[in-house]
């Protein structure tokens, strides 16, 4: 049996991060659900942060190059993704779109992907629903229906999910198994498949 991949990827800007922090949750409540369904799984957590730059001159450029490059691979190689992003003036984050604007659209179509965004306060959930999910919508991703949003107050005391059944913690489990479900249903992890594969190097050519 082949190992599933999750890949969680944070637009999170400050460090520490609560938008990591959460796309970790997230991810790891999906490889918790694979593991219980009894298929193994693994996960892997990509800040963007630490790619602005790249996504920045793969803008300009029209090409991923280093670091960047094996990340979209990554992700288009993923079982089920978890994207998780803050939200800025009830939208999200320009970073947050710019990667997804370098991300061939083509690999996220039927994309099991779980959404996650934090921000201040709770008034701002519903910016998953009209500004994140529709654009993942557009990509044909395949998005389950338990999106999280976290506000400062969801991190304290009871509104973590330590108690009650419709905290954080709650929240975060449900996504996961959605998301689990979705990757459990789908067959083995793709493999990405490099254009440049089957070009002969210069040895090769020299040599012949």
């Amino acid at each position: 049996m082949s190992t599933r991949s999750i890949v969680a990827v944070s637009a999170g800007l400050s460090t520490p991060s609560s938008t990591r922090l959460l796309a970790e949750r997230l991810g790891a409540a999906a490889v918790d659900s694979l593991e219980i369904a009894g298929e193994t799984a693994n996960l892997e957590v990509v800040e963007l942060r630490d790619l602005a730059h790249s996504i920045t001159d793969a803008m300009l450029t029209g090409f991923a190059a280093g670091e960047l490059a094996d990340v979209l691979d990554r992700v288009a190689g993923a079982d089920g993704l978890v994207l998780s992003t803050p939200i800025f003036a009830s939208s999200y984050s320009g970073l947050f779109k710019s990667f997804l604007d370098v991300v061939d659209r083509d690999s996220l179509q039927s994309m099991p992907v779980a959404l996650g965004a934090t921000g201040g306060t709770s008034r701002h959930s519903l910016a998953l629903e009209h500004s994140v999910r529709p654009v993942l919508t557009y990509l044909r991703a395949d998005v389950v229906t338990t999106s999280v949003f976290a506000a400062t107050d969801d991190w304290a005391g009871t509104g973590g999910g330590q108690v009650g059944d419709d905290g954080l913690a709650a929240r975060i489990r449900r996504a996961g198994s959605e998301l689990a479900d979705r990757v459990a249903a789908r067959p083995a992890r793709r493999t990405v498949q490099d254009p440049f594969g089957d070009v002969p190097s210069f040895e090769t050519l020299l040599g012949s």
